[in-house]
């Protein structure tokens, strides 16, 4: 591939709902350009971006693919993304990446919840957006009515500047209304009359648009004066770039049917880097904002949007140049890392393939493989001019399970194994907890995870079993009480005595423990005094209801007595320990369970429904607030009632729902639900 300059560079990233075609859209464009000499399918599993072994196994996408391809002298690189919201941090990715994002919208279907979902990230990150309207081929296929609710729901100023020749199995091609020719089987040709009056009249409306956004053209549309094609396509390239118009497009990704005139718009129409706005980024050293332009010749500045485990070259980074040129073989600077990294055969990337390039310019995107610090989101630079990008805005993990090793060799290969899988994906996180001794993996949702140990047994041979997290549950005592116990034992030699008394006390919840003494008169040697607080610290780990800690409870020690030769700190931490169990089943122990803190952000639609659910998870509603056409619920949730809420979520609401949880405090479990759960731990025991 030749080399480009940044004003003859596209970055395309493709986002919709699940099965809306993207996957089909990318392999039609590789296909037109050349790149690739026959067209894949999803269901063959024979796509250049679906080419993860899971991907062809579930046929979904699961990662975000790169591809390059060349078409009009411009050089196209267009990011595929998985539609499915479990793997919603690829799309976040992808955006970052992107100067224009391509809705696609099935013809059938129409706006779906995963839709209104990707066009608010697009609309958050102040992207430039086309809308494609797929499968038009199919049947029930509807361009008119997915106009109608594109208009309804994303506003007037998404318009076509494509109508379709025919529908469902007579389609045929499209109309391009900016140059009112229509295009059939690739050919150019006159519309047909049939097709005549409606497109004049969506015509009409694209120039009533584009007056609205544009100046210039405002005025001469205002006073009748003629609009030259010229100043039609410069004041519609401008108000792509500048969000102020969403350009409509139709076609059939599947058949690889007005794909080319899609293709014709990115290069004609869609914003170069060159096109972009300026961003604004902070110099490291002065910490003030710097405003970067995409100039080849500028200061050094890369982003990282993404990092794979590659079998075949290792680690690879992927990563979009926004100012100066990057060269294979050089250095470069990692701010967030404070750290050179060398940056060795850079690489064009096309889906599992890769190609070795020299350089890559401002707004083009590559790859580069073994860097050994680097991870998602770093800032790559000049260590003289160091620039930092702002963080890529990854949702947090809201399903979590835990994942139990099949062998020993797992055990010691699992720790680095989900390290390396959470540095490919960022929505990924594990941790060790330390009060159910599990290890804990959360993420986006159930098949997230499931598709992230199946990559863990894949690429590191790491097997393990998934389960439900055990409930960090705590035990505390309700009365105060004294107790008293004698460890006295003959041996022979020297014995061992040690007696002490306790009381021990119940404190508000939160406040922990706390271990006092008011012992008189010397009864118990003050030496022996961190003996009895150890083996106090010692009952405390293990609860008599279920095993789990002790919290929330003082214990004093004030008498007791000692015997001169017999006595020794293991004694008294014995007495201790005992005296501490028998005063904790005197004092009537309850069991504790977390309490969560949960904001469900949900459509007001779907309010009553989700609050009828909450209800029935013992939960507590606090408040609700509306939010642009939303509710955002406020409650208190028992953690074991909220294990599997992701998926029941997503199920009330269409997938439209979300939500975030933290912990809150800890509340004493009912009593009729604490004879169950002693029931089941006893039981898995």
């Amino acid at each position: 591939m030749k080399e480009y300059k940044t004003e003859a560079i596209r970055n395309l990233v493709l986002i919709s709902h699940s099965g809306a075609g993207k996957t089909s859209l990318a392999e039609a464009i590789l296909f037109n350009a050349g790149t690739i000499n026959r067209l894949g399918k999803v269901d063959n599993g024979t796509t250049a971006s679906d080419f993860d072994p899971a991907e062809i196994k579930k046929q979904i996408s699961i990662n975000l693919s790169l591809l390059t391809c060349e078409w009009k002298d411009n050089k196209i690189n267009t990011i595929d993304t998985p539609g499915y919201p479990d793997f919603i941090g690829e799309v976040k990715a992808g955006l970052r990446a992107a100067d224009t994002a391509v809705v696609l919208i099935c013809a059938t279907s129409g706006i779906e919840v995963g839709t209104e979902l990707v066009w608010g990230y697009a609309e958050k990150q102040a992207k430039s957006r086309v809308l494609f309207i797929n499968k038009i081929d199919r049947e029930n296929a509807d361009f008119y009515r997915v106009i109608d609710q594109v208009n309804a729901q994303f506003g007037s100023y998404c318009v076509p500047i494509q109508l379709p020749i025919g529908s469902q199995d007579k389609f045929e091609g499209v109309i391009d209304l900016i140059t009112m020719r229509s295009w059939i089987n690739n050919k150019e040709e006159d519309i047909p009359s049939s097709l005549a009056g409606d497109s004049q009249k969506y015509r009409e409306k694209l120039m009533e648009a584009l007056a609205e956004a544009d100046d210039d053209i405002c005025e001469k549309y205002l006073e009748g004066e003629e609009i030259s094609l010229e100043e039609l396509v410069k004041g519609l390239k401008k108000s792509i770039a500048l969000g102020k118009l969403v350009p409509i497009m139709v076609g059939s990704a599947l058949t690889n049917k007005a794909v080319h005139c899609f293709m014709n718009v990115i290069c004609d129409y869609l914003p170069s880097p060159k096109d972009t706005e300026a961003m604004k980024i902070t110099n490291a050293i002065s910490k003030e904002k710097e405003v970067l332009y995409s100039d080849s010749t500028g200061p050094l500045a890369a982003q990282v949007f993404k990092t794979t485990a590659d079998p075949y070259v290792g680690r690879l980074t992927y990563f979009r140049v926004y100012s100066g040129t990057m060269y294979s073989d050089s250095q470069v600077f990692n701010v967030n890392k404070n750290r050179s990294e060398r940056i060795g055969q850079l690489l064009m990337v096309m889906g599992k393939e890769q190609f070795p390039v020299s350089q890559l310019v401002a707004g083009d995107i590559g790859g580069v493989a073994k860097l050994a610090e680097t991870a998602t989101g770093d800032s790559l630079c000049a260590q003289d001019h160091p620039l930092t990008f702002d963080a890529i805005e990854f949702p947090r993990p809201i399903f979590s399970a835990a994942v139990y090793p099949k062998t020993k060799a797992d055990v010691d290969k699992l720790g680095t194994s989900l390290s390396r899988l959470c540095e490919e994906d960022p929505t990924l996180v594990f941790n060790k907890d330390t009060e159910t001794n599990e290890m804990i993996v959360a993420g986006m949702g159930e098949s997230h995870i499931e598709v992230a140990l199946e990559k863990m047994q894949r690429k590191f041979g790491v097997d393990v079993i998934m389960q439900k997290p055990k409930v960090p549950f705590r035990e505390t005592i309700t009365t105060l009480v004294q107790t008293e116990y004698k460890h006295k034992k003959q041996t022979g030699g020297h014995g061992q005595y040690g007696h002490v008394y306790l009381e021990l006390e119940p404190l508000p919840r939160g406040t922990g423990f706390e271990f006092t003494e008011r012992v008189v008169g010397g009864s118990v040697p003050r030496n022996y005094f961190p003996a009895v607080e150890k083996g106090v610290n010692e009952g405390l780990h293990e609860g008599l209801l279920t095993g789990y800690p002790i919290t929330d409870v003082r214990v004093t020690l004030f008498d007791g007595s000692s015997h001169p030769v017999d006595s020794s700190e293991m004694a008294f931490k014995i007495a201790a320990l005992q005296a501490f169990k028998k005063g904790v089943n005197m004092a009537h122990p309850v069991l504790l369970e977390p309490i969560m803190s949960v904001q469900v952000t949900v459509p007001d639609s779907f309010m009553g429904d989700v609050i009828g659910d909450l209800n029935t998870k013992r939960a507590r509603v606090l408040g609700m607030n509306p939010e642009a056409g939303n509710t955002v619920i406020d409650a208190r949730v028992p953690l074991a009632e909220m294990l599997r809420y992701a998926t029941d979520l997503r199920s009330l609401t269409q997938g439209r729902g979300q939500f975030t949880m933290e912990l809150s405090h800890y509340e004493e479990v009912p009593t009729h639900i604490t004879q169950k759960i002693i029931a089941e731990i006893k039981k898995d025991q």
